[in-house]
């Protein structure tokens, strides 16, 4: 089995990436997830470019890292500078890091225009900047920018660039698709020629402005390259680098080669959807391998296979890359959807007449703007409310949310109702940043003496999106709003014009479902 070493540029290449700022605590944390995963080496970053990275290498001297190793990311020096003398090899120098990556121009086009110096200079600079770092006693990885661009236009100058650095005393030549506008062909055709060309190993750095990162990247790997560098979760400017997540699961699960750490690929997921966190940016659903939908089943006839043998409608185990099997329940469901979402909790798997009323139910509702992939608490209640296992905890009289803005434009909130709780009448009312969290607060108040437990339910997330966007400001809306509790996290739904209708009809879901659990608990204790 061969190796394939990981080398992840999320905290560098990834950070380029729109809307993604990492602070040196941040590239800490991630750092240390990237250890535990096993990767071969972190880039930390470009110490010269701003004081947030010169800063993270100095605070990253104290991390205990097990399996990867820390690299700082420079370029060759300037035009007419000795490399002694160039601030951005001494920036590298005084990384500390026993790693350096440094990137210099392949393409003959970069070098004459964008540099303004000769070909021969320029290789001069590469060569000159390798051999300064090597007897400083860094091991360098040249990253050979624009390589393949560069071949085509003038491939016998393209391959006496990598050359030189390799020459120079580069550890490993990395060939960058910096326009991410190659084919997997011409990629595994130039990765075999550097390999005829240098004795160095070959790395690829492939971006995805052409959708084919992830093929690229496979395909220089089967053309002999040793290291594949890439983000988590495809973090990068333009479309991103490549998804190395993706990347390391297909080499491992389809290719048989060797990364990570053996027992690693568990822990894939979890991985890719913590620097997504970090980065505080929203999960991509349908990302390979690792996405919330990546193994969700939402069609009848898929499920209804799967519910038979896994493989027919899933290329690989969920589990293998630490990922878990969903089965989504709407309006293209079949019976099989309900059976396998909630079929065996309930011991109603083969009562079809009951499935297809709840499908029935389903369907209806959503034809009126409802939706319950994310909303398995609401889509639960559907459920219990069919077999006789559904519980009314209070009947509201009414509700009223006041907001009144003032002169200096402070806004002020504030909700009351009326509940009839365990057959007495009760009123609450509370202020809120906004109605929706007053409403939440008046109806805490005003069950908390009755039903504690509706202390453990937290908001996690709340959604609005339009329904029927041609009625304009008076279409209908559908709230979902995402919970954790002692159950774990589930999602309600609430659907109307009114958008603080919407939401308190989720919100009294939610409260239903976590008394609903907690009260059988209860009672399962007690037998």
């Amino acid at each position: 089995m061969s190796k394939v070493e990981i080398y992840d540029t999320t905290l560098r290449d990834g950070s380029q990436g729109e809307g993604i700022s990492f602070s040196i605590q941040d590239k800490l944390l991630i750092c240390k997830k990237l250890d535990e995963l096993g990767v071969d080496f972190i880039e930390g970053g470009y110490p010269l470019s701003n004081p947030k990275d010169a800063g993270f290498f100095q605070e990253a001297r104290s991390l205990q890292l097990r399996q990867a190793r820390l690299v700082a990311f420079g370029m060759t020096r300037r035009k007419g500078v000795n490399p002694d003398q160039d601030v951005g090899l001494n920036a590298l120098r005084d990384a500390q890091t026993p790693y350096v990556t440094i990137v210099g121009k392949t393409w003959d086009l970069h070098a004459t225009q964008v540099l303004d110096v000769s070909l021969q200079e320029n290789i001069d600079m590469i060569a000159q900047s390798v051999a300064y770092l090597t007897r400083l006693g860094r091991k360098v990885i040249y990253d050979a920018e624009h390589f393949f661009d560069g071949v085509q236009a003038n491939p016998e100058y393209g391959l006496q660039t990598i050359a030189a650095a390799a020459e120079a005393g580069a550890v490993l030549v990395c060939l960058c698709d910096t326009n991410g506008g190659s084919l997997p062909e011409q990629v595994a055709q130039w990765v075999a020629a550097a390999r005829r060309k240098v004795a160095a190993p070959i790395g690829i750095h492939p971006h995805n402005d052409s959708g084919l990162a992830v093929a690229n990247a496979l395909a220089a790997v089967q053309a002999g390259a040793e290291q594949v560098q890439g983000t988590i979760n495809g973090f990068g400017e333009r479309c991103g680098n490549v998804d190395i997540t993706t990347v390391i699961a297909n080499l491992r699960l389809k290719l048989g080669y060797e990364c990570l750490l053996p027992n690693s690929l568990e822990h894939l997921t979890e991985t890719a959807r913590y620097v997504y966190e970090v980065a505080n940016l929203n999960l991509v659903n349908n990302q390979p391998y690792v996405g919330a939908s990546a193994f969700a089943h939402k069609g009848g006839m898929h499920v209804h296979a799967v519910s038979k043998t896994t493989r027919s409608y899933e290329h690989v185990a969920p589990e293998a890359v630490g990922n878990t099997r969903r089965i989504l329940v709407s309006e293209l469901s079949g019976v099989s959807n309900i059976a396998a979402t909630a079929g065996r909790k309930f011991n109603i798997e083969k009562d079809r007449t009951v499935l297809k009323q709840v499908l029935d139910q389903v369907s209806q509702l959503e034809a009126q703007g409802y939706q319950f992939e994310a909303a398995e608490g609401s889509f639960e209640l559907i459920l219990r409310r069919q077999i006789g296992r559904y519980r009314k905890f209070f009947d509201l009289h009414h509700y009223r949310c006041a907001v009144s803005r003032q002169e200096r434009g402070q806004v002020r909130t504030k909700a009351t109702l009326s509940l009839l709780v365990q057959g007495r009448q009760i009123n609450a009312s509370a202020e809120g940043d906004g109605p929706i969290n007053a409403l939440d607060a008046a109806l805490r108040q005003a069950l908390a003496p009755a039903y504690p437990g509706i202390a453990s339910l937290h908001l996690v997330d709340y959604k609005v999106r339009v329904v029927n966007a041609t009625a304009e400001t008076a279409a209908k809306v559908r709230v979902v709003i995402e919970f954790r509790s002692p159950e774990g996290f589930f999602g309600t739904i609430g659907v109307s014009e009114n958008i603080i209708e919407a939401s308190w009809r989720a919100l009294c879901d939610a409260v239903e479902y976590r008394l609903i659990h907690e009260q059988e608990a209860i009672a399962a204790r007690g037998q």
